[in-house]
């Protein structure tokens, strides 16, 4: 299926716009041990900035800015966001930019940075105690799971940051028409068979499996 990326990305960071005003910014973020709301934003952000950077720079070199002290969150968080998609816009998708995936270009950077505004949008709603507002359309969501495979998986095995799995994970969406999606290449073959929203959680640790074998495997080692 083919997504328009500008269009996704401008709706998940308006709609983490909007919630970012409506929580207290000092709650604590339940998928995210350690993190208020303000230290979300400031992540969501960065990444945005980070982003933002490898497009126009062609490196991973970026510094970005926390928002002040007593900063107006929403508004920091605003700005850096529409700078991010005002750039990938302008540069057009197929333009070479420094990604950490199997892609080269800024169009890379459209898919990634839904992906990652969606999930935290997932968290900023935990942290209002609002989780069950939080829905992705199934094939977007299977999207995100094919971007675990062939991009984080991937990267950081080639980093040395995980071995290998002991296994392989055979994901199968409910919901969407759809090919399964394999990580790993060991025995056991453990079948994961869920709506495409509640694997992509399962893999971001979000949920978990009651399936002790799946549950193993699903301990990824992947970004929060």
């Amino acid at each position: 299926m083919t997504h328009d990326w500008h269009a996704l990305l401008a709706t998940a960071t308006d709609d983490f716009t909007r919630t970012i005003g409506e929580v207290d910014p000092v709650a604590v973020v339940p998928s995210c041990p350690g993190w208020t709301v303000t230290d979300l934003v400031d992540h969501v952000g960065g990444v945005h900035q980070w982003a933002q950077h490898a497009v126009v720079e062609g490196n991973p070199e970026g510094q970005p800015e926390s928002p002040a002290p007593g900063a107006d969150l929403p508004s920091w968080y605003a700005g850096h966001a529409t700078a991010l998609r005002d750039t990938l816009t302008t540069v057009g998708p197929d333009v070479p930019a420094w990604t950490f995936g199997t892609e080269r270009t800024a169009g890379w950077w459209l898919r990634r940075q839904t992906h990652e505004t969606l999930m935290h949008t997932r968290d900023l709603l935990a942290a209002g105690d609002r989780v069950d507002e939080w829905t992705v359309e199934p094939a977007l969501a299977w999207d995100g799971v094919a971007e675990v495979a062939t991009e984080f998986y991937p990267r950081q095995v080639r980093l040395g940051r995980t071995d290998p799995l002991p296994g392989t994970l055979r994901l199968i969406a409910t919901d969407v028409d759809a090919e399964p999606i394999t990580i790993g290449a060991a025995e056991p073959v453990v079948e994961v068979r869920a709506p495409a929203a509640e694997v992509l959680l399962l893999l971001w640790h979000r949920r978990t499996s009651d399936d002790a074998a799946a549950a193993a495997l699903l301990a990824l080692p992947i970004a929060p």
